[in-house]
């Protein structure tokens, strides 16, 4: 059975055989291992050596050279709208200190369809429409990292004096990232 070890773009594919595609929910589309079916029927086994958050158009490379393409899948979704931008931000806020996933959108966001979700959309004023649609939230300090592999432990009961210098862009000094696709 083939192995995905990498994740390439939709720009770094170019003249590469695609021999499936991976239709994945939000919760399969971030792990480090496991197995998946395409819709082809090949079983892909995830061997990633960090999680990965994969996007649509985004291609697994296989260990026999091929890749398999990755779409979203449809599922449940809350689409929230606010005419207030500022308000809008103020909710994309609220919900991201709360590590809840969010799609952010030209001028709503989107979460998973949860109870409790909806009652805070509602909370705040949000007009709410249930949809059945792909999920591909904003990767950001609490998600899965598929370009860069930086680990990030949290341990709220710390000082928070340590030193992420290394994520402040821009820096003064010249260097060179190492990005592993």
């Amino acid at each position: 059975m083939p192995r995905a070890t990498q994740v390439l773009k939709s720009a770094d594919r170019a003249g590469r055989r695609v021999i499936d595609t991976l239709i994945l929910p939000f919760e399969r589309r971030q792990a480090k291992s496991g197995f998946v079916f395409g819709v082809n029927g090949t079983c892909v086994e995830f061997d990633f050596a960090e999680p990965v958050l994969l996007r649509t158009d985004d291609a697994l490379a296989l260990d026999d050279g091929s890749l398999v393409e990755v779409v979203a899948e449809p599922e449940p979704v809350l689409e929230a709208r606010l005419d207030d931008g500022a308000a809008l931000a103020r909710l994309a806020w609220h919900l991201g200190d709360r590590h809840v996933p969010v799609e952010v959108k030209q001028n709503r966001l989107r979460v998973r369809r949860e109870p409790e979700l909806e009652a805070l959309l509602q909370s705040f004023g949000a007009k709410i429409v249930a949809l059945e649609a792909p999920f591909e939230p904003d990767g950001g300090a609490h998600a899965a990292h598929g370009d860069h592999h930086h680990a990030h432990h949290h341990d709220h009961g710390h000082a928070h004096g340590h030193d992420h210098h290394h994520h402040d862009h821009p820096h003064d000094h010249p260097h060179d990232h190492k990005h592993h696709r």
